[in-house]
Order: C-alpha cells, then sequence, then structure tokens
C-alpha cells in the first residue's frame, strides 16, 4: 500500500457499491466518464500495445476455437463463453483503471491543496 493511502473497509466498499445502484448517481458517472472515454481509449490502446499483440493474438484464437465447433449449438455456446468472459475482463479493466484514476485525483487534490511541490 502506497504511503498515504487509507485502508478501505468491507463495509465502506459495499456502501460505495450500493450507492452507485441509484440510477441518478449512475447517470452522473456515465456523464463523466463519456467527456473522458476518448482518452480512456487512448490509455487502453497503450496497455494493449506494450503487451506487444499478445492479447490480439490470444482473441484472434479464441475467436477462431469459438467458431470452429461443427454443431451450431455448441458453436453458440463457445461464442456466448468467449462474449462473456470478455466483458467480464472489460469490466475489470474499467474498475482497475477508475480506481487508479480516482487516487490520481485525490494525490492531485491533495498536493494542490497542501500547495504543491514547496
Amino acid at each position: 500500500m502506497a504511503e498515504g493511502e487509507r485502508t478501505i473497509s468491507d463495509e465502506e466498499l459495499d456502501a460505495a457499491v450500493t450507492a452507485l445502484g441509484d440510477p441518478e448517481r449512475f447517470r452522473a458517472a456515465e456523464a463523466r466518464v463519456s467527456r473522458i472515454a476518448p482518452q480512456l481509449g487512448q490509455v487502453l490502446d497503450g496497455v494493449l500495445a506494450a503487451s506487444g499483440g499478445l492479447l490480439d493474438t490470444v482473441q484472434a484464437q479464441q475467436i477462431r476455437d469459438a467458431a470452429g465447433h461443427e454443431d451450431p449449438a455448441d458453436r453458440m455456446a463457445a461464442i456466448a463463453q468467449l462474449v462473456g468472459e470478455e466483458s467480464r475482463l472489460g469490466m475489470m479493466v474499467g474498475v482497475a483503471v477508475g480506481w487508479e484514476l480516482a487516487r490520481e485525483l485525490e494525490t492531485t487534490a491533495t498536493e494542490a491543496a497542501d500547495g504543491g511541490d514547496q
């Protein structure tokens, strides 16, 4: 844990997640994310590029495997599983980016309140 970073309890985390369920609050968060989506997309593109194309290769192989099932029901099940895995991975990456963005904003705000580097 970084110096000065506070520990968040399970109860605090649960309460925050519950608060995000409020439709009005979610709409406000969605609007904020929409404003910075292009920049966040650039960050994600950079992270993926740093993998040296490995993730693209793995994804392409998974798509080939799913599409290659002879039985249409098996093919649909494999594609549905792949889409679900991609969605979960995307959500986890989104949470990680959001968490780090919040930490960066908090650090910046704290430094500004303390008068910056003096």
